[in-house]
């Protein structure tokens, strides 16, 4: 009994591959669209570069997309990537403009260990930018995902 709970452990530990462990991040030269520091400076406004080039976050119920319920698409606000539908778009009660999902193969994701345990982090495929996080709490009904993302990172395009 012993030696098949050592074989049990062994195998255990060196199987060990976490999702975690397959998110790589690309460096801001591997996207499309690539800016020194200075460039997207001159850009942004200084909250949009601490949010996209910092990843920082915007205090929350500060943004005024936060309740923006017309129809039409939310792009990222550097390079114009259209990155969420307003279809999906719902309200979280965290004070963040919330997602229960992306537009494909527009949004990246790597893993972000900025509060002391993994959380899900998502980019801008295009440009890079820090959009937020991604959370298993979303509506159970559709994906069960909340893409929490800043407002500052995204500007709305209506329908039409």
């Amino acid at each position: 009994m012993r030696r098949l709970f050592y074989v049990l452990a062994f195998g255990l530990l060196f199987s060990c591959n976490t999702s975690a462990q397959k998110n790589e991040t690309k460096t801001a030269e591997e996207f499309p669209i690539t800016k020194t520091e200075a460039e997207w400076k001159k850009q942004l406004t200084s909250e949009q570069f601490y949010v996209l080039r910092k990843a920082g976050t915007e205090r929350p119920f500060t943004s005024p997309l936060n309740k923006e319920y017309r129809k039409g698409t939310f792009h990222c606000v550097a390079c114009d990537t259209p990155l969420f539908k307003s279809e999906h778009k719902f309200d979280s009660g965290t004070g963040w403009p919330s997602f229960d999902r992306e537009i494909k193969g527009n949004v990246e994701y790597s893993t972000d260990y900025n509060v002391g345990y993994a959380r899900t982090e998502e980019h801008c495929a295009t440009c890079g930018g820090h959009l937020g996080h991604v959370f298993g709490d979303g509506p159970r009904n559709t994906t069960g995902k909340r893409h929490c993302i800043n407002g500052v990172a995204l500007k709305f395009v209506p329908e039409g």
